[in-house]
């Protein structure tokens, strides 16, 4: 495998930016350093100017295989986010079949061991009625990320409001619980009402259906289950201000039982934004008010909010049209979460040190992902080489989605992702690609 020698580039890492060489050997990181020196066989890289960042680690994302890949593939997915500086994923169970046993988890691992250009985690369902299939994956816990629970009906149809199954897994789990919370119950009562005054339902309804108060209780709702049984929780795209008081920043990350989230799309959109974008912004939990944004960021910046996801659901823009009833919800986002959070950066919103302890070493430690996450000598070199000096733009000619739409089309970023490296291979660079390599399954437990 090639080696690759850093020179003078700007490291991002644990708290510091710092100019060092850094050397990779294979898949890892064999030295940091100054004035390191490289050899025949090492293809060394001028970084002055640049900065070398950890791989985004996504915890969440959707890239619908099996059984939907009109909407998008496993490949064609990672390729995009590798593109985006996203070296890892974790992705979702409502696939079709939905991977509500194990056998049917393990053929989504096996797909992308074959197709995958990142490395790769896959949740385990939570139906009403396979609890005792959930438990059986505490003998895999080193190599599943985790359990989700849909407490809320999104795409898929996995909504779990079988409270003995719930109680069930929460008592019985030794793995990571991720919930989806929207209380379905109000859900249902705020659409009929609204949509008895207006009968014809708009984009911008969305939050007003799926509001703060459905959030809320689901979120309430979770936490106590949690806290009841010591249950390891993590909330999903938190989206509402009043969702907030529900967490605290006393304990650190490594001693929290319960974490939550925000994704990047409830950073940048607002409720006012669906004039403009209309249903290709609808998503589940809904864009909301302004002052929502508001709050998530400080709630991130103070530690409140553990890390940042993108919650990548692609869907054909065809399916992102009609009436309120048809239109899908979910935005494709896994290729641009680190550029959008470089222009929050460029607008003193949010430092590079809190960028990439939000998306790559607090996702690792949420996880307990082993040996990534971190740019540290003997860990998997899954790096990130960013110039600040080159703007770039989204457009229809450079988006990797197989839905070949984005909500941030003629956005223009401060930056590019000139370089991925997954592994300790280049896999993109400067637009060119080297798929020879795949991605490899994450491993979790204690560092």
């Amino acid at each position: 495998m090639q080696k690759y020698l850093f020179k003078n580039i700007q490291i991002v890492n644990e708290g510091s930016i710092e100019v060092l060489d850094l050397l990779t050997n294979g898949e890892r990181i064999e030295k940091i350093g100054r004035q390191l020196n490289s050899s025949s066989n090492v293809i060394e890289i001028n970084g002055e100017g640049k900065f070398l960042l950890p791989g985004v680690i996504d915890d969440q994302v959707h890239f619908r295989e099996p059984g939907l890949t009109h909407k998008a593939s496993i490949y064609t997915e990672s390729k995009a986010a590798v593109a985006g500086g996203v070296t890892s994923f974790m992705e979702m169970p409502n696939t079709i079949p939905n991977a509500l046993t194990i056998d049917l988890l393990e053929d989504k691992y096996n797909i992308a061991a074959q197709n995958s250009l990142a490395n790769y985690s896959f949740f385990m369902g939570v139906s009403n009625t396979n609890a005792e299939e959930v438990l059986k994956v505490n003998k895999l816990k080193t190599n599943i990320c985790g359990v989700k629970i849909f407490m809320g009906a999104s795409t898929g149809n996995m909504l779990v409001d079988n409270y003995a199954t719930l109680e069930k897994i929460f008592r019985e789990t030794e793995l990571l619980i991720a919930t989806h919370c929207e209380d379905e119950k109000i859900i249902k009562e705020n659409y009929q009402r609204i949509k008895k005054e207006k009968g014809i339902l708009s984009a911008a309804d969305h939050p007003l259906i799926r509001d703060e108060h459905a959030c809320y209780e689901s979120s309430l709702s979770a936490i106590q289950l949690a806290k009841k049984y010591n249950s390891r929780l993590h909330i999903l795209h938190i989206s509402t201000e009043k969702e907030l008081q529900l967490f605290g920043n006393m304990l650190s990350l490594k001693d929290k039982r319960i974490t939550a989230e925000v994704c990047v799309h409830h950073l940048h959109f607002t409720a006012d934004d669906y004039e403009r974008l209309g249903y290709k912004i609808k998503c589940n939990p809904a864009i909301k008010a302004a002052h929502n944004k508001e709050a998530l960021w400080k709630a991130l910046l103070d530690d409140r909010l553990d890390l940042i996801a993108t919650d990548h659901a692609p869907h054909l823009l065809c399916e992102k049209e009609g009436d309120y009833e048809h239109a899908h919800a979910g935005l494709p986002l896994v290729q641009h979460p680190l550029l959008l959070m470089l222009h929050y950066y460029k607008q003193g919103t949010i430092t590079l040190e809190k960028i990439v302890e939000k998306m790559s070493h607090a996702v690792a430690d949420c996880f307990h992902i082993k040996e990534r996450g971190y740019i540290r000598e003997g860990y998997f070199a899954d790096l990130v080489l960013v110039d600040m000096n080159l703007p770039s733009t989204v457009n229809k000619e450079n988006i990797l989605y197989k839905c070949g739409w984005s909500p941030l089309e003629g956005f223009n970023f401060p930056a590019s992702i000139s370089h991925t490296f997954v592994n300790g291979q280049m896999v993109y660079g400067n637009g060119v690609w080297n798929e020879s390599n795949k991605g490899k399954r994450l491993k979790f437990g204690l560092h």
